[in-house]
């Protein structure tokens, strides 16, 4: 009879912390050293209608990027959405989900079940699928990801130490200003393994993982593609607002790196700035076409012109929420946290914490 997986439940005492890429990046890291990997995401927050079936894309894509085999992916338990929260609130959905996670728990196999958890400890309370219940449910062990604003990280990790308990076996830090690492090393990992809370990771901050492509901003502010069109995989880093005149905006253009201007359509100066600088793409507005001669340039420089029919300011509302919820979807970004992981991710240090040893492989 084989044995029976360990259940790591990989949460965040906050939203778009960056849990599916570490957790992308950790796997990933334990395939490397032989074990066998399950994974799954019990409540699904990142849907999209695929043939009339709600679809979970981070569990699609992970799968797909671990090459994992259909029996080592566990099925969404339930979609948390308007609906399916208004059924609850109203009584007309009564499920007892900690029974169905029960029966969940009999299916993979492997020797490590990651299950993702929503976006916050609490979110699922209302369905009795909080994390805190989950890892009760599962008698699963808990890694939290916790994005660095300032040493007040330790709050929330303290406060979830205090609903974990003993369950909670690491943290990873991630998200770290270069100029900052240095004090979380000396200062905060210090303080919590004092606590008791281990520090598994701290991952310096990469502009990459937190960029967006081209082709996730057209559809995001449902722009026209004036040229290169087959450029949409070129990945945007910043963002910047031309409505300056044409010597401050060079001045400011320069201090950028890969990013996206946002410029009305009949600025022809600041388009011709920001094509000789660090841009990724360039994004009119206005709906008004540009000069012959910036599209000329911009083919040349392969660089794509954008155009939408939205004023400056929702388009850069737009484009600030797609940064927000940046998703890990492009193959530069799942080898760029491979590798940070690699580097960072104290992973034998967590398999001795779960009772699990690195498996050799020829």
């Amino acid at each position: 009879m084989p044995k029976s997986a360990k259940y790591l439940l990989v949460g965040s005492p906050e939203t778009y912390s960056g849990k599916s890429a570490i957790i992308l990046g950790m796997a990933h890291r334990l395939q490397e050293k032989g074990l066998d990997i399950s994974y799954g995401k019990p409540i699904g927050t990142c849907l999209s209608d695929s043939q009339a079936e709600l679809v979970e894309e981070d569990v699609q894509f992970i799968a797909q990027t671990l090459n994992l085999s259909p029996e080592r992916i566990l099925a969404m338990l339930l979609p948390l959405n308007k609906v399916t929260i208004a059924q609850r609130l109203t009584g007309e959905d009564t499920t007892d989900y900690a029974q169905q996670l029960h029966r969940y728990a009999q299916a993979p196999a492997g020797d490590l079940v990651l299950l993702e958890g929503a976006g916050t400890l609490d979110e699922g309370r209302l369905f009795g699928l909080s994390l805190p219940q989950i890892a009760q449910t599962l008698d699963a062990a808990v890694m939290l990801v916790s994005r660095f604003h300032s040493e007040l990280v330790v709050d929330g990790l303290l406060m979830a130490k205090q609903q974990l308990g003993d369950r909670l076996i690491g943290v990873l830090i991630n998200d770290v200003p270069h100029e900052q690492v240095d004090l979380v090393h000396a200062q905060v990992k210090p303080f919590l393994e004092k606590q008791g809370i281990e520090v598994l990771a701290i991952l310096p901050r990469n502009d990459l993982l937190r960029s967006v492509s081209v082709g996730e901003l057209v559809k995001q502010l449902g722009a026209e593609v004036l040229c290169r069109a087959d450029r949409m995989d070129l990945m945007v880093e910043s963002l910047k607002i031309g409505a300056m005149n044409v010597n401050s905006a060079l001045g400011y253009f320069r201090k950028a790196h890969n990013m996206a201007v946002v410029t009305g359509g009949d600025r022809t100066d600041i388009q011709l700035a920001a094509l000789e600088t660090s841009t990724q793409c360039l994004i009119l507005t206005g709906h008004i076409p540009p000069m012959p001669t910036i599209l000329s340039r911009a083919e040349d420089l392969e660089i794509p012109i954008l155009s939408v029919d939205l004023d400056t300011l929702t388009t850069v509302e737009i484009i600030d929420r797609a940064f927000g919820q940046v998703r890990l979807h492009e193959p530069i970004k799942v080898q760029a946290i491979c590798q940070m992981m690699a580097k960072h991710f104290d992973a034998d240090r967590l398999l001795a914490k779960m009772g699990l040893e690195p498996v050799a492989t020829a």
